[in-house]
C-alpha cells in the first residue's frame, strides 16, 4: 500500500437483532432404549457424537436408560429428532449392536 495520505478508517455500522427461536414444528421425544448388549461406551460416544451433548450428560443419559430401562435423549422438531434417531440407529448397527432410539410427540 502507497504511504501518503491515509483514508479514515471505517467501520460498517451494523443493527443487531435478537432472534427469538420459533419452532415451527411440533415436538418430539428422543427417546432411548435399554438393551443388554450394548455398551456403556458406545451409547455414551454416540450421544456425543450425533446428539452433541457433553460428556457428562451423555454418561448421565446411559446410566438412567440403564437403571430405567429408558431415558430421553432431548426434544428437537419432528424432522431433526426423527434424522438424529436414524443416524444413532445407524451407527449402532455399523457397529454391530441393537440399540433402540424411538421419538414420540412431546406433549
Amino acid at each position: 500500500m502507497a504511504t501518503g495520505t491515509q483514508m479514515p478508517a471505517r467501520t460498517p455500522e451494523v443493527d443487531v437483532v435478537e432472534e427469538e427461536m420459533v419452532w415451527t414444528e411440533p415436538l418430539w421425544r428422543v427417546l432411548i432404549h435399554n438393551d443388554d448388549v450394548t455398551t456403556f461406551e458406545f451409547v455414551e460416544r454416540m450421544l456425543q457424537t450425533i446428539f452433541k451433548l457433553s460428556r457428562e450428560m451423555a454418561e448421565h443419559i446411559a446410566w438412567l436408560t440403564h437403571t430405567n430401562g429408558i431415558a430421553l435423549v432431548c426434544v428437537r422438531p419432528r424432522s431433526e429428532a426423527e434424522r438424529l434417531v436414524g443416524q444413532a440407529i445407524f451407527a449402532a448397527r455399523m457397529e454391530g449392536f441393537p440399540l433402540m432410539l424411538t421419538c414420540e410427540p412431546d406433549e
